[in-house]
């Protein structure tokens, strides 16, 4: 009897031991290092009225004819977020997040109905130029999507964005989204796209026309080009030049009287 306890006993704790490391071998295929997620109210259960707390709603048209929005929270269903873009646009629900320095994962479950093709479609994105996850086109059913982002070394404050359209890649459909998640990670995920803050920051930067000494002559010849000018206009008619016209109208007024 206590030799069938004995057997019992240790197979619970070798079950326990494969789930524990089923859960660790997920955890690491990603480079998890902590689970917490930074997302607040991520899975919208939390709100009032139209819409849920800490997120907020954008468009680059923002005319309610365009795009509407819409908080699905049914009883005994998991809450769902959706951007219904009726003509084309880039709309998105939005939350501002304060990251330290490191590498974190960014994912959200989506689903789409009758997105088009030929523009962006649906993803989750920060608002930085082309750092976002891969887009969902066309009538999908739920599937994740995610990318990785490092922020560098004095951390930093990002806009995550659950989008449907892009920038000038304005989009029509619909957009449903689900458990958003931003978590600390040891390295990029493998498979999806990843992304250095400071690196898509800097790439999105304007250039300045010309090289530094280029722009410095350019003022040195506007100075000169003003100094002159105020100079002519200051001076006036030279002296010669003045009793050469007062030589001239002599006989003109001679010959008048």
């Amino acid at each position: 009897m206590n030799d069938r306890i004995a057997v019992t006993s240790a197979s619970r704790l070798s079950l326990i031991g494969l789930m524990l490391a089923l859960v660790l071998g997920l955890a690491g295929s990603r480079g998890l290092s902590a689970v917490e997620n930074l997302v607040v109210n991520p899975g919208f259960v939390k709100g009032a009225g139209e819409t849920p707390d800490h997120w907020r709603t954008e468009a680059w048209d923002q005319k309610a004819e365009v795009t509407s929005y819409a908080w699905i929270h049914e009883p005994g269903q998991p809450a769902e977020l959706e951007v219904n873009n009726t003509k084309p646009n880039d709309a998105r629900w939005m939350q501002s997040l304060t990251l330290e320095p490191g590498w974190y994962y960014f994912s959200v479950q989506v689903r789409t109905e009758g997105v088009g093709d030929n523009a962006t479609g649906a993803s989750l994105s920060i608002m930085e130029d082309g750092a976002m996850s891969h887009d969902v086109r066309g009538s999908t059913p739920w599937r994740e999507v995610g990318f990785s982002l490092k922020i560098g070394a004095r951390g930093d404050d990002v806009e995550i964005a659950l989008r449907l359209g892009g920038y000038a890649s304005l989009n029509t459909g619909r957009a449903f989204f689900r458990d958003v998640k931003v978590v600390k990670v040891e390295a990029p995920s493998a498979g999806d796209p990843h992304f250095e803050l400071d690196t898509v920051r800097k790439q999105a930067a304007e250039a300045p026309v010309g090289k530094p000494w280029t722009l410095a002559a350019t003022f040195v010849m506007l100075a000169a080009i003003a100094y002159f000018g105020w100079t002519m206009l200051g001076t006036g008619i030279p002296e010669a030049s003045q009793d050469r016209v007062v030589q001239d109208e002599g006989p003109k007024k001679a010959a008048r009287r």
